[in-house]
């Protein structure tokens, strides 16, 4: 059984409201069925609506936690507040692969950060904490490999060998991208106060019965996670 994330008291400190589910997903090498494109295009128009009601609180919420740490969200924002300016000025955003399809819709329907991960990519336990700024960042720069690293005091995702995603949830690296739909997979949905508990729940339930749809076989399971 893969081991709850571990958070750190600094990063606790930061965001004491902090909750999350943390999803890990086993297809057992099953084949990935298509999501529905409607679902994401249904997700653009609801954004396009106003919704979710709790929105724009929930990611100033992130935009002051991005301040504690030292981030700018102006320009580096959440995934979310990312995701939503996107569909906002373009009015929807492009199909990548059925499972970043899927949970860029739940993100965009419930205003919260969804981060996906390659499993069988990780080392070790997936770790929220603060860097030190020596931690090895595997990224891209006008399309040529190149490594990073955070700044000191930056939150970061990471695992035994490294950064897995920047400043909290705003980069993910490559190394454990989920780059295909399959295999082993880790989702973390990650929420403030300002999120009714209710609908965290609910996005949890979409992601879920939405890779039931894709990979039936799937064993999956399901962590709570709060400071």
């Amino acid at each position: 059984m893969p081991e709850a994330p571990f958070i750190s008291e600094k990063v606790m400190a930061i965001a004491p409201d902090f909750r999350a589910l943390s999803i890990y997903v086993d297809t057992k090498a099953g084949v990935m069925n298509e999501i529905d494109p409607v679902i994401l295009d249904d997700a653009c128009a609801y954004v396009l609506a106003g919704g979710p009601s709790w929105a724009e609180d929930h990611l100033a919420g992130w935009a002051d936690i991005y301040l504690k740490f030292g981030a700018k969200p102006n320009r580096t924002p959440c995934s979310a507040q990312a995701l939503r300016k996107r569909v906002l000025k373009e009015g929807r955003i492009p199909a990548i692969n059925p499972v970043v399809d899927l949970y860029n819709a739940i993100s965009l329907r419930y205003a919260l950060p969804v981060g996906g991960e390659n499993y069988d990519a990780y080392v070790g336990r997936p770790q929220l904490m603060l860097a030190e700024g020596t931690e090895i960042f595997d990224t891209k720069n006008n399309g040529e490999d190149v490594i990073e690293n955070p700044m000191p005091g930056e939150v970061i995702w990471r695992d035994d060998l490294g950064v897995t995603c920047r400043r909290w949830n705003w980069r993910q690296g490559g190394r454990t991208r989920l780059d295909h739909a399959g295999g082993r997979m880790w989702f973390i949905l990650e929420s403030l106060k300002a999120m009714p508990a209710s609908a965290l729940d609910e996005a949890g339930d979409m992601l879920v019965n939405g890779i039931r749809k894709m990979a039936p076989n799937s064993e999956i399971l399901i962590q709570k996670t709060a400071v």
